[in-house]
């Protein structure tokens, strides 16, 4: 099969983090798509890139690209994705996936129609422990799941002065951090445990209700130093769920960007009939495993040391860390393998349009259960 080219829409902080990706897996990449002609050329110029789009008619219709990778605003991913599915490319969307779950519903069947390969950016599973923990629960480990907790913290929206078009509804959706972070708690535990959510109830709470929005341009993760005009916030800034899953396990999550010192504390345990795993993304390079009868211990990020099916995710030997950008490296060679060998018969191992969709319900059930304040099932 012919090498695959690809293409980026929207160039800021998870943008970079894809096409930095691609370039180590030697994909070539076509250009980028900007949120205008100018900033499109800016980027292309710094990042040394060939070609910078004008529309996203430009790129959708370019028959030299096979993949585009979907790096914007929530509200703009359903039209980005329809347009470029109806051009004839695969796709992977920066989560999640839609606004909505019709939307995400109607991108699954259009992809299907189009005979194209769809995968959303739930790249957090793809940490080489993660791969390990999901296989040592799968081969009984740690017995029967039981239990499941954690959760994810940051502390970049701390502030009232703190701002980004995530905290707008229009732009990022009516829920905020439950659909940017809790998601990613969500689809690593689902996944983790093969175990689907039934049923869940929901507290959600804004808890810096009136903000300033910098009249200046504000990038995420970015502090704002300019002044502002106070605007008053809906969408939540921290959520607790309770959860019920297949199979009896129950679990518990707690998600919040306003949390003094956390900046990307993502944390899951899945406790068993005979022992309990844990693992957090500030020290990706441990996981915990407990016992009742034996010491605790940490198993250290080593390929030497881990399981066949997940030391392929270790890219680098014993003593050598490996992080985040890791793991958009490991989660674009899946989806690209995928694609290159041609069988769309066999489960694909990455997180596809199902994965993106299955989370917008998710969401949904978790806006009702919160409004509702009543258990909600979801399947």
């Amino acid at each position: 099969m012919p090498e695959l080219r690809a293409a980026v829409i929207g160039a800021g902080f998870v943008g970079r983090a894809h096409i930095e990706a691609l370039r180590r897996l030697g994909i070539t990449i076509t250009g980028v798509l900007g949120s205008s002609p100018a900033r499109g050329k800016q980027t292309c110029e710094s990042l040394r890139l060939a070609r910078a789009y004008d529309t996203l008619d430009d790129l959708a219709s370019d028959p030299t690209v096979d993949v585009v990778h979907v790096c914007t605003p929530n509200h703009l991913h359903f039209e980005q994705v329809s347009a470029l599915l109806r051009g004839g490319k695969h796709v992977m969307c920066e989560k999640p996936l839609a606004m909505d779950s019709q939307q995400s519903a109607a991108l699954i069947e259009l992809a299907r129609a189009q005979k194209r390969t769809g995968g959303v950016a739930y790249n957090l599973r793809y940490y080489p422990l993660c791969q390990e923990a999901r296989l040592l629960i799968a081969r009984g480990d740690i017995g029967e799941p039981k239990l499941v907790r954690g959760g994810f913290q940051q502390d970049w929206l701390l502030y009232p002065t703190d701002w980004n078009w995530r905290l707008e509804p229009q732009l990022g959706g009516t829920l905020r951090a439950v659909s940017d972070i809790g998601t990613h708690w969500l689809d690593l535990t689902t996944w983790l445990t093969g175990r689907r959510v039934t049923e869940l109830c929901a507290d959600l709470a804004t808890v810096v209700p009136v903000r300033q929005r910098p009249r200046g341009r504000s990038e995420t993760f970015q502090t704002s130093t300019s002044e502002g005009d106070p605007v008053g916030i809906s969408t939540d800034d921290y959520a607790s769920v309770l959860l019920r899953f297949e199979g009896g396990l129950r679990g518990a999550m707690t998600v919040s960007q306003v949390s003094a010192g956390r900046k990307a504390f993502l944390e899951c345990e899945v406790s068993g009939s005979e022992g309990s795993l844990a693992f957090n993304s500030e020290s990706p390079n441990e996981l915990w495993i407990g016992r009742r009868n034996q010491a605790n211990r940490i198993l250290l990020k080593d390929p030497a040391l881990m399981s066949a099916e997940a030391r392929g995710y270790s890219n680098y030997p014993g003593g050598h860390t490996e992080g985040y950008a890791d793991t958009f490296f490991n989660l674009f060679r899946d989806f690209y393998s995928y694609i290159q060998s041609g069988d769309v018969s066999r489960p694909p191992s990455f997180p596809t349009f199902q994965t993106g969709h299955d989370e917008m319900v998710l969401c949904d059930a978790i806006a009702q259960s919160a409004r509702t304040r009543q258990w909600v099932r979801t399947a």
